[in-house]
């Protein structure tokens, strides 16, 4: 997150005008032209490339200010800090057709390095291999005491990425020998200080001692990345590079890249103990240079291991000992794939590394490249990893649900792992509530944009036997992430936690926490594996009611619905009958049971009812095989919460397909039934005054209401005269002047208008029963969504067939 000074910076930045920032470009361009390059002058490129950066969109600079900013990059004598500023604005300005940058005469590596950063962003594959071979060129030199490397090693590895036909296998064998050099036998003496030549400067005072490891033991072994030392010798900083560097070179030179003979043939042993033996009995300097590079990769990442397990003195070099662990980690897989010589070596380092792990949280991030490992190279190693994903997607996200970046990483981690996990699919499936957990500290701990990742991710835990547990927990996500915060509350002191913590106003919910009669309920909600018997939460929703409002809570809330859309986009590639039956009672029952946040309920009652809508087309029998509970939902006030949309839904649904034209089994005592229960809804929300139980109800399920009475009128037509009644009186109602207090003009107006097309449908009964049920020949394809075919314009053509003005039928 920005602070306001910075974020008030940004705006600036982004309004600026073309005509300020010529003037700015002017003053920029007089500044550079002076001799001394001052604050002033570094100041102004500053705000220079905040001006070019800040939006996606190039801004267009005056050339006198291109060429002047080419010339300070390109003088020998410019300040290194101006130098790296004026790199910066040309690479954010990049394509340029105006660049005219030339190295030919540069010799600082450090100015080359950043000349070729602009070159190389340029984009043109031309360039970048003409950036290559001359960066190339200086890489192979072996003067000890010629120009600094460690500025081009990151240009090589880009030159790499960007167009890795660039080096010819020579030229890779050569850059291979190099890299051996830097990871291996790098000095283990630390460097010499630059002394300011004071008085007290002594040549016993600058001798340089051993470097040491980061517990503050002399180093014993060869120089690495997690080596310390008051100052660094120029072979140790390219130490340092070369392994910032090997993953992505080992990718790029590996087997898809120039390969040896020897590569080849070893090859064939994969899965063979035969390779173990002849890599350990092959002396190591004989081998060719990409797999000795392999060789000594492997010998450093193993050494990065044995130090990570060093208690560090400082936190800084805690913190890289984690960072290096996981890259150390990601390059054994790397040279496991590339030859599987490696792989039972590195077999049981990693299997002692991961029992280490587990008991450190300070370094669980380094368990999901360990997991990834595994699901590599666990089948072809026989060996059973089993453990490693118990522990991965049960105690991981349990433990450590509140770290966002974990979060992210661990969803990430499962998405991009689907196409390895194979026959353990099941044990990710079984512990999709621990999922939950991370998607849930994923939503309400960050931002809510990310929820694409999840998205990619959901519909490879359904199946038929996770389905309904899935759509508990999808609705009950902002009561978790409520459970999960008092969680964490629970956990700080009262003196800890801020004024505004919600929990110091209503102490009620920590203990409710403690309280035996709700553990069992938390228990449930915040589960690792899935239960298969979900438990009614309402007492939690009530509990943990006072957390609603919280920003976390919220926020979670917000991205509910897009997961809900994923979930029914994926479950209805599967449903049979009866899980879809199972799916729509559920979306019923837990319509009226949700976590009261703000705007939640509503906003799920729009994806509910359009759900329930896609499920009934998809299976239009359940509408008769739960008739009992939909006649159960219909006569309860329930479904008028909100905006009354999945009352409407399940209306319209009756009235669609209720019929004997879906299903045989359709009985008319069943429509005579359904339509008791919906005159007497009809007539109950209808009343003038409503009532604290059962709230205004919307003109739409009103005219759903009475269009679904007249369809199933036309099916069983003795109910015909009492429709007719019923809706003569609704547009009586509708036009009397006590309807005003009720209803909009607008409103009221629409249900006289449907009432009276009703009517006017029901005086020609074979009419009525072609338009409100339509044959099989009619409804595929439906013509009715056709605009110039739709059942509004039939109904209004019909009512102008009977109007007595028409002089077609007796009055």
């Amino acid at each position: 997150m920005f602070t306001a000074a910075a974020e008030s910076l940004l705006r600036q930045a982004r309004e600026i005008q073309a005509e300020e920032l010529k003037k700015f470009c002017s003053r920029v361009c007089q500044l550079l032209q002076k001799e001394d390059l001052g604050p002033d002058a570094l100041d102004a490129l500053r705000r220079l490339f905040l001006i070019v950066s800040a939006t996606k969109y190039n801004r267009r600079l005056e050339k006198t200010c291109v060429d002047l900013l080419q010339t300070t990059l390109c003088s020998p004598s410019c300040p290194e800090p101006l130098q790296l500023l004026c790199a910066a604005v040309l690479r954010e300005m990049s394509p340029s057709d105006s660049l005219s940058l030339s190295w030919e005469h540069v010799q600082n590596t450090r100015q080359l390095g950043l000349l070729a950063s602009v070159l190389l962003a340029q984009g043109d594959q031309k360039l970048v291999r003409s950036v290559g071979q001359r960066v190339l060129k200086v890489l192979e030199s072996r003067q000890p005491e010629g120009p600094s490397l460690r500025h081009l090693l990151p240009v090589m590895s880009k030159v790499a990425s960007l167009a890795p036909d660039t080096l010819h296998e020579d030229q890779t064998s050569a850059l291979n020998k190099r890299l051996v050099d830097w990871l291996r036998y790098a000095s283990v003496q630390q460097g010499v200080a630059h002394s300011s030549g004071g008085f007290f400067s002594t040549p016993r005072a600058r001798q340089p001692g051993p470097v040491t490891e980061v517990d503050g033991a002399v180093a014993t072994d060869f120089f690495t990345v997690l080596s310390t030392g008051q100052h660094f010798t120029e072979d140790q900083w390219l130490n340092v590079q070369a392994f910032s560097m090997l993953r992505a070179w080992l990718l790029h030179s590996g087997p898809g890249g120039p390969r040896t003979p020897a590569a080849d043939d070893r090859s064939e042993l994969e899965g063979s103990t035969l390779s173990v033996l002849s890599a350990a009995s092959t002396a190591s300097h004989l081998l060719p240079p990409q797999e000795r590079l392999r060789e000594k990769a492997f010998e450093y990442c193993q050494r990065l291991i044995e130090q990570s397990n060093r208690r560090a003195l400082r936190k800084a070099d805690s913190d890289l000992q984690k960072a290096c662990l996981v890259e150390a980690v990601l390059v054994l897989d790397v040279l496991c794939r590339q030859d599987p010589s490696f792989l039972y070596r590195t077999l049981s380092c990693l299997r002692a590394l991961h029992t280490r792990l587990c008991g450190d949280p300070a370094c669980v991030r380094a368990l999901l490249p360990i997991a990834r490992f595994f699901l590599t190279h666990g089948e072809a190693a026989a060996v059973g990893a089993e453990a490693v994903y118990q522990h991965l997607f049960t105690r991981l996200p349990s433990d450590h649900f509140h770290s966002p970046m974990l979060a992210f990483e661990f969803i990430q981690f499962c998405r991009d792992s689907l196409p390895l996990f194979g026959r353990n699919l099941g044990i990710l499936r079984m512990s999709f509530p621990n999922l939950f957990k991370a998607c849930s500290a994923f939503l309400a701990w960050n931002s809510p944009p990310l929820t694409s990742e999840f998205v990619v991710l959901l519909p490879v835990l359904l199946d038929a036997g996770t389905a309904v547990e899935t759509l508990h927990l999808l609705l009950d996500l902002p009561c978790l992430t409520a459970a999960l915060d008092l969680h964490l509350r629970s956990s700080q002191a009262a003196s800890e936690r801020p004024l505004w913590d919600v929990s110091l106003r209503t102490p009620g919910c920590l203990e409710a926490l403690r309280d035996p009669q709700f553990q069992g309920l938390f228990q449930h909600l915040l589960r690792a594996k899935a239960s298969g018997t979900p438990e009614r939460l309402a007492p939690l929703h009530q509990l943990l009611q006072p957390l609603a409002s919280c920003a976390r809570v919220a926020q979670c809330a917000e991205a509910v619905p897009t997961l809900l859309q994923a979930f029914f986009s994926a479950v209805t590639q599967f449903a049979d009958g009866a899980l879809a039956s199972q799916l729509a009672l559920l979306l019923l029952e837990r319509s009226d049971s949700l976590y009261q946040v703000p705007g939640y309920e509503a906003r799920v009652h729009r994806v509910l009812s359009a759900q329930f809508l896609a499920l009934c087309k998809l299976h239009p029998s359940l509408v008769v095989e739960q008739a009992k509970e939909l006649l159960e939902f219909v006569g309860s006030a329930g479904g008028l919460r909100g905006s009354g949309r999945v009352l409407t839904s399940v209306v319209w649904a009756i009235g669609e397909y209720l019929s004997v034209s879906w299903d045989r089994r359709c009985t008319v005592e069943q429509i005579n039934k359904f339509f008791e229960a919906l005159e007497a809804l009809l007539f109950e929300v209808t009343q003038l005054r409503p009532s604290v139980t059962l709230p205004k109800c919307p003109p739409q399920v009103i005219t759903a209401l009475m269009t679904t009475l007249t369809k199933l009128a036309s099916r069983s037509q003795d109910l015909i005269p009492r429709v007719s009644l019923f809706l003569s009186k609704m547009r009586t109602l509708a036009q009397s002047t006590a309807a005003s207090s009720v209803h909009s003009e607008e409103d009221a107006g629409a249900i006289c208008t449907r009432a009276t097309e009703l009517l006017n449908l029901l005086k020609m009964p074979s009419v009525a029963q072609f338009v409100l049920t339509p044959s099989g020949e009619v409804s595929e394809p439906r013509y009715h969504r056709d605009t110039n075919t739709a059942l509004p314009l039939a109904l209004r053509t019909v009512s102008r067939l009977v109007e007595r003005e028409a002089g077609l039928l007796p009055g």
